[in-house]
């Protein structure tokens, strides 16, 4: 009885080191250039084993032999005058040849290319090669369908018809490019090439679009109720004073951070009595208390500072020639509210005077 754990294994070669094994997402990360190669050529086209032979010219189907012999017509005569007057060719006209002759070029180059190369260029973008020989012939179409046009509007308005008998061919021969594209699956022979194809997983270019959703929005901290007028002071006046700066008294200029023996405190103010500040001041400091986290009060800050959002964006600034009425102290940061109605965090609160 043989030990497969003691069966002598072959030794491992540089190419077996290079294989990797299947990547979770191989659309996506590509360890050698022949996988990303794969990827983008989609690989050999897949053929079903049990599908009747199709027989064709050589390695050509009979729609590849027909869009051959189209295209060589349609190059021949490109070469010709396109117009009566001046004589030029698609070739000397701008850049019109690149729509009317160029495009259809490629996409038999590459219909070509899919026969004679197993690994050759499988689509161009998010299209196949049928799909982008389709849209090729559609357009030359199109381009030589619209110098016929404006020759029948030039005949009917200046007697003049300038396009030549090229203009003519050039618009048959790329309509009989599109059946032999857009509409070959619905022709018995030429549709050979479209059945019995295997299904294959669409390129990731190729597949439906991702469905997008709605970003989830962060919820506003709501504001805290508004400031208690003081007993005694009117309403009217109160609310004056809520949207603007609080009515104080100083010497000069607003007082240094933590000196409060210059200012009179808002609810005398309001009342109209003004006596002595600096004993209104001492009284206030001895019957009242640090304002609680829910209660409103104005601050004086040092300097100015910026006042931000939810997401740190700064949206208003104060600073020490104007108070700021704070609706909300969070110990760390204040919830300001501004004189239009904006509401902000201000994350610095050293030194900042309580009125």
């Amino acid at each position: 009885m043989t030990d497969e754990n003691n069966t002598p294994q072959p030794p491992e070669t540089d190419f077996d080191r290079r294989v990797p094994e299947a990547s979770a997402d191989p659309d996506v990360t590509f360890d050698l250039v022949g996988e990303a190669f794969a990827a983008l050529t989609d690989g050999p086209d897949a053929v079903d084993e049990t599908a009747p032979p199709q027989y064709g010219v050589g390695p050509f189907s009979v729609r590849e032999v027909a869009l051959g012999g189209i295209w060589v017509i349609a190059l021949i005569v490109s070469f010709f005058p396109i117009y009566n007057v001046g004589g030029s060719s698609v070739w000397t006209a701008g850049i019109d040849w690149v729509l009317t002759i160029g495009v259809p070029t490629v996409a038999v180059f590459l219909l070509l290319l899919r026969r004679l190369s197993p690994q050759g260029i499988r689509r161009v973008g998010s299209l196949g090669i049928d799909q982008f020989a389709s849209v090729a012939f559609t357009v030359s179409m199109v381009v030589w369908l619209g110098i016929l046009w404006a020759s029948f509007v030039s005949l009917a308005g200046q007697r003049l018809f300038y396009a030549t008998w090229v203009v003519w061919v050039e618009f048959i021969v790329m309509l009989a490019g599109v059946l032999l594209t857009v509409f070959a699956p619905l022709f018995p022979t030429i549709g050979e090439d479209f059945r019995h194809r295997r299904e294959v997983p669409a390129h990731r270019v190729a597949r439906p679009a991702r469905p997008i959703v709605a970003r989830p929005r962060t919820p506003r901290p709501q504001a805290a109720p508004a400031a208690t007028p003081p007993a005694g002071a009117p309403e009217s006046d109160f609310t004056a004073a809520d949207t603007a700066a609080p009515v104080g008294l100083a010497s000069e200029d607003a007082s240094p951070a933590g000196d409060t023996t210059q200012i009179t405190p808002l609810d005398t103010v309001a009342a109209g009595v003004v006596e002595d500040p600096v004993a209104e001041v001492a009284e206030v400091a001895e019957t009242t208390s640090t304002p609680a986290a829910s209660q409103a009060f104005w601050a004086l800050a040092p300097v100015e500072r910026d006042v931000v959002d939810e997401n740190g964006t700064t949206i208003f600034t104060i600073g020490p020639t104007a108070w700021a009425l704070v609706i909300e102290d969070r110990v760390d940061r204040f919830v300001v509210r501004h004189e239009d109605g904006r509401i902000g965090y201000l994350t610095d609160v050293s030194g900042v005077t309580r009125g």
